[in-house]
């Protein structure tokens, strides 16, 4: 069964995106690792890293909501087939980091260090699931919280009451970065995992200057996927003191055959056969994109750009992958440039004239 990311945020399906972005709040804040030194409180926090990605983004909650979590990861197969369902076309893996996406959320700054100090500051007795206790929030009054606070709180915008307005500055996400992703038809019948080295630009712990690093991204090509499948791999781009990184997106594209033209989940396999085995019958090696030979045998008059079927030597169906497309046979005759004189007479002989 897939994540409830609704549930790991603590709301219910069907939530606003201001009640996502609280809770949000709510839940990194309580699992921060600088605050929150229990077990397993690191892989909290990026759980709910990922689980804010997925329900602040429309299209991925979108998906979410109709496919779950197997169909918006790229899972095959209509609910209820054994699958995760999904649009076919669309795989979500996700490769934040959740520390980024926490400052991102904060404006770019740290707010354990505006509201606690360098060193924390925290009693040893107060409730670390509510930071914002400190500052009376939870006494039905504002207190002494920060002013500064209100520019990093994702949609808090401006308080009054506190002694002047400040302006709100939200980052806008880069567009996406799209690359080609080539696969041969041999890797789209057994599926694989295709390492993509891409270079970008990283913030210093500074939060100021850049450093460039190569990062490699694993795409696990799954069996039966199509051309111009899209895989996202979010907040992957250049990052800048005033950007959201761009999401990096692969989209898949098949590779030349030497032997077999794609047609879906079929494979075309062109055989050129003589007008004499065209006319008397014959019989023609077909191979297999497992490396087999199958013979097909006609005794019929082969026309030209008739077609033979072999059921279930395809690709595999992207939404069912126990289940293969067609390999189809197109023969293509080919005609002698020149014949003799008695070659003629006895093919004059031989065919009828209608």
């Amino acid at each position: 069964m897939g994540k409830d990311y609704y549930d790991i945020l603590g709301i219910k399906k069907g939530a606003s995106e201001d009640e996502i972005k609280k809770a949000y709040r709510k839940q990194a804040l309580r699992f921060h690792p600088d605050k929150n030194k229990s077990a397993g409180a690191e892989d909290k926090f990026k759980e709910i890293a990922e689980a804010y990605d997925v329900l602040s983004d429309p299209k991925k909650k979108d998906i979410y909501d109709r496919f779950g979590e197997e169909g918006l990861k790229g899972g095959g197969g209509p609910p209820g087939s054994g699958g995760g369902g999904g649009p076919g076309n669309f795989s979500y893996s996700f490769q934040g980091d959740p520390h980024v996406i926490f400052s991102e959320f904060f404006g770019g700054r740290n707010p354990f260090e505006q509201f606690f100090g360098h060193n924390g500051g925290m009693d040893d007795n107060m409730d670390t699931s509510d930071p914002f206790a400190r500052f009376g929030m939870g006494a039905g009054g504002m207190g002494g919280f920060p002013r500064s606070f209100s520019t990093g709180m994702g949609g808090m915008g401006d308080m009054g009451g506190m002694g002047g307005h400040t302006s709100v500055v939200k980052k806008q996400q880069d567009p996406a970065v799209v690359r080609d992703l080539p696969v041969t038809l041999e890797e789209v019948l057994t599926g694989c995992t295709k390492k993509m080295k891409i270079s970008r630009k990283r913030l210093n712990p500074d939060r100021r200057s850049v450093r460039t690093e190569d990062k490699i991204l694993e795409v696990q090509v799954k069996k039966g996927w199509k051309e111009g499948t899209k895989i996202t791999f979010a907040h992957e781009g250049d990052e800048t003191p005033t950007n959201i990184p761009a999401d990096v997106v692969f989209v898949l594209k098949d590779k030349p055959h030497p032997t077999f033209k794609r047609d879906g989940s079929n494979i075309v396999y062109t055989a050129r056969i003589s007008l004499r085995d065209a006319l008397c019958g014959s019989s023609v090696g077909v191979p297999t994109l497992e490396g087999r030979s199958l013979t097909i045998s006609s005794t019929d008059v082969v026309q030209p750009g008739m077609k033979r079927r072999v059921s279930g030597e395809g690709l595999p169906y992207p939404k069912r992958p126990d289940r293969r497309g067609d390999l189809i046979v197109e023969y293509e005759v080919k005609f002698p440039e020149r014949l003799s004189q008695s070659a003629r007479d006895a093919i004059a002989q031989a065919l009828p004239r209608s």
